[in-house]
């Protein structure tokens, strides 16, 4: 079975997942035309997973407190936000440019998952700064404890619960997934003409987008949790932890960044 998730769909190693047959790899040929070829690599494990997740959040992390501590600081008085929103905009654009690209591509690059993080970590840093300046309250510690608490979460519940992914619930969330996207999109550049919607402000349409792109993160984590899990199960190569840790990298930006709108909204009130 295919997956609808592009960041899965053009992986020969994840669509192999789900098929019903599950071929052992020892079993696999070495170059006969139309065959899998026998991999050198150890196969996919949650720990490789955990571990290349973990790299690809600290770089994140890193990049983020890196352009917090090195951007100037924003006061009433100094108006000195240029440098944020210079950064906010580089890293937004890197990170858009590089998340098309590891979505798409057959062959992960452990390279430019990194290089996505570290774009990613500059915009996370320098929105977190803009919001932390805006707003009262910790409320950018909040996001952060609030993030890894729905991940910590998400994983009881798909666990416990055994969740089953089925072709529907991929088609929803991939639909929803690109339909949020092009919302911003278009949100930015009718703004750009001064001609906003609100969709992502903080009244109440703000407020309704920022929900249900809070639910749509978790449910993103879901999918994320069940190609990792059948990936793991046919035994697919190690590099493509990479390609699991890029996903999962992805939802918690997104549910970070919903979060923290979210909470900037609540403390206006």
């Amino acid at each position: 079975m295919q997956s609808n998730n592009p960041v899965f769909r053009n992986s020969e190693e994840f669509n192999r997942v789900g098929g019903g047959q599950m071929s052992d790899p020892s079993t696999w040929g070495t170059g006969l035309p139309g065959t899998p070829t026998q991999t050198s690599s150890a196969p996919m494990t949650i720990d490789s997973v955990v571990q290349k997740t973990g790299i690809s959040l600290a770089v994140v992390i890193v990049t983020a407190l890196a352009t917090w501590v090195l951007t100037p600081e924003i006061t009433t008085t100094s108006g000195n936000v240029s440098s944020i929103f210079a950064a906010l905009t580089v890293g937004m654009l890197g990170a858009f440019a590089l998340s098309m690209v590891n979505s798409f591509k057959k062959v992960i690059s452990p390279a430019l998952v990194l290089l996505f993080c570290a774009f990613e970590g500059v915009a996370m840093g320098a929105l977190s700064k803009l919001f932390n300046s805006m707003f009262e309250g910790n409320i950018v510690m909040s996001a952060v404890i609030g993030t890894f608490a729905a991940f910590g979460g998400t994983l009881a519940v798909y666990k416990f619960f055994n969740i089953q992914v089925g072709t529907k619930f991929r088609t929803f969330v991939i639909a929803a997934m690109f339909g949020m996207v092009a919302l911003s999109l278009m949100e930015l550049v009718l703004g750009a003409f001064g001609s906003g919607t609100g969709l992502f402000g903080f009244g109440g349409l703000g407020t309704l987008t920022a929900i249900a792109g809070l639910v749509l993160g978790v449910f993103m984590l879901i999918l994320d949790f069940d190609y990792v899990e059948k990936g793991v199960a046919a035994g697919i190569p190690e590099r493509e932890s990479w390609r699991a840790a890029f996903a999962m990298t992805v939802s918690l930006v997104w549910i970070y960044t919903n979060l923290l709108r979210l909470l900037a909204i609540f403390s206006q009130d």
